[in-house]
């Protein structure tokens, strides 16, 4: 098999629950059944987020004691359509043919079954029977950058399209109250959504801008590995999220983003485009504290936390879209898009304008 030295990101698809719940609306629910307001008030107001998509509201059902196989049969109902809707988009917008499709890679930390999304969506969009098939699940907000690179490695190799899915419904993790500081945090941050992401061999048509996959990073530092969790319980995932996990981030980010950087003799300065996973406004702010980026440079990742949430690992994909529809980048000029989660780890990717 001839190797190809290309895997280019040719074009996003979205899909979002119907349901949407400006913040206040979510705040005044965990308000009446919690008895620290204060506190969850004060979390609120600097979450720096105005709405949510929500596949399962708590203001219509109350799924807080829900065991956790209801949780996963529900994840089924509702996520294979916005799979299908999601994926038939990014396909249909890079005029990529289906039965092409060679690797179909579904990241999920809010979801398991077998069989399930995968073998089901790649059948109804019609996707071969011959389509290999991976999951990346439990890696939390980072995995949107691990499953590019298992995408982007297939495509470099087999000359083929993969698409990767990021499918994330944090919304069926409520836990039972009382909730903790950091449990209110988690409840105020998360969203839902499901992306699609396409990457082929080649360099989309003259008209359209791509991302060429230049190289990957990563770096774990497990002296603060428990400052995000994952966990599974009876009642579906709990989720950790340390406040001092910006202060690591901040001594962290430059370093290893200055090792993928020096790999390809390039600096700061080189960077046009920069995809911060919006995580939470505290996050984003160092990022562009510890690298002295500009307030335009992380406005598409606020514009997504504002709009959004912290949407797991479709949150980084979310806004790669969204930049990519303000500022493509343009050919030549290279971009970074960078997300965190448990390990502690730090994942990084360099692209290429084409």
């Amino acid at each position: 098999m001839r190797a190809c030295d290309s895997s280019v990101i040719s074009g996003f698809g979205v899909a979002l629950p119907a349901v949407v719940h400006r913040q206040e609306e979510v705040v005044g629910y965990l308000l009446e059944r919690d008895a620290n307001k204060r506190l969850a008030r004060r979390i609120a107001s600097n979450s720096g987020i105005s709405r949510r998509h929500l596949a399962v509201s708590p203001l219509h059902e109350d799924i807080t004691h829900w065991s956790t196989a209801a949780r996963m049969r529900r994840y089924q109902d509702e996520v294979l359509p916005l799979g299908k809707d999601a994926v038939a988009s990014a396909l249909d917008r890079t005029r990529t043919d289906p039965a092409d499709v060679g690797l179909l890679c579904v990241a999920s930390s809010t979801g398991y079954a077998a069989p399930g999304l995968d073998t089901r969506l790649a059948r109804d969009v019609g996707m071969s029977p011959t389509v290999e098939r991976l999951l990346v699940g439990h890696m939390g907000c980072l995995a949107a950058v691990p499953a590019l690179a298992a995408c982007s490695n297939f495509v470099r190799s087999h000359q083929r399209p993969a698409v990767l899915l990021n499918a994330e419904l944090s919304s069926l993790h409520l836990q039972p109250p009382p909730w903790d500081g950091e449990q209110l945090v988690v409840h105020t941050l998360f969203g839902d959504a499901v992306t699609a992401t396409v990457i082929q061999p080649d360099p989309p048509a003259e008209s359209d801008r791509g991302l060429k996959v230049v190289d990957i990073v990563a770096h774990t530092d497990t002296q603060y590995e428990d400052y995000m969790s994952l966990m599974l319980g009876d009642h579906g995932l709990r989720m950790g999220l340390s406040p001092h996990v910006p202060d690591v981030l901040e001594r962290l980010v430059p370093d290893t983003t200055g090792v993928l950087l020096a790999r390809h003799s390039l600096s700061l300065t080189d960077v046009h485009w920069w995809a911060v996973h919006p995580g939470g406004s505290r996050i984003i702010d160092a990022v562009e504290s510890s690298l002295g980026l500009t307030p335009d440079a992380v406005a598409a990742s606020r514009y997504v936390l504002r709009e959004h949430g912290n949407c797991a690992s479709a949150g980084l994909p979310l806004v790669m879209e969204e930049l990519q529809r303000r500022t493509p980048l343009a050919a030549g000029q290279h971009g970074i898009a960078m997300a965190f989660g448990p390990g502690l780890t730090f994942y990084a990717a360099l692209f290429l304008g084409v």
